[in-house]
């Protein structure tokens, strides 16, 4: 069955409802008639649109996956930059690593491997850019690529889920994660120093201008 264009909204709503069933319950946990009642449809209506739980999982993460990328731009000669804004990302959306976070644990080795699957199709879009940079002398071609992606995201969300390490009081914790923010910036600078380009020098090397504005 294929669900008519003008319906969109209802799909909209079933993400929705499922990002955040799926953020407090994990894959296993979630229940399709919570989403369809969140989502003011019928448990019948969701499968016209996914096949499976599985598969409205898979949409929900690859929607989570843009809205980062989105949200935090990727800047290979500005990791430092890059990881502060991960961690305002995940910070404020703790939501969200959960969300990403159940898929790792309950996926496992039975995480789609496809060409076109979103988190695989990431990870290789962000190590080309991390291996461009290398080759334009922008970071140290003695990393792995995949290594330097690898060891910056998980400094930058080190505190994103340790809200039981975080004052209570709302202007504490701002003033504690401005810290925090602070000294994962810094570490990142250590690891892989920002690098100050000269457009007049070598234009060819320098990132696409969307990666720089956006």
């Amino acid at each position: 069955m294929n669900p008519s264009a003008g319906a969109d909204s209802t799909r909209d709503r079933i993400v929705t409802a499922a990002t955040a069933e799926f953020s407090r319950h994990g894959i296993a946990g979630a229940r399709i008639e919570r989403i369809a009642k969140a989502a003011r449809t019928s448990k019948e209506r969701i499968y016209a649109y996914f096949r499976s739980k599985e598969e409205l999982y898979a949409t929900v993460a690859a929607d989570e996956l843009t809205a980062v990328a989105e949200a935090t731009r990727l800047d290979p000669t500005d990791l430092p930059g890059y990881a502060g804004r991960v961690h305002d990302y995940f910070t404020a959306h703790p939501d969200r690593l959960r969300l990403m976070n159940w898929g790792r644990l309950e996926l496992g080795d039975a995480r789609p491997t496809a060409p076109d699957d979103p988190i695989q199709t990431t990870v290789r879009h962000k190590t080309e850019q991390l291996r461009t940079a290398q080759k334009a002398g922008h970071l140290d071609p003695a990393w792995d690529p995949a290594d330097i992606l690898v060891f910056v995201n998980q400094l930058a969300m080190s505190w994103a889920g340790q809200t039981d390490l975080m004052p209570a009081d709302e202007i504490e914790r701002l003033r504690f994660l401005y810290a925090r923010r602070a000294a994962i910036v810094a570490a990142v600078q250590r690891l892989f120093p920002a690098v100050t380009v000269d457009q007049s020098s070598d234009p060819s090397s320098l990132p696409p201008a969307a990666d720089i504005t956006a």
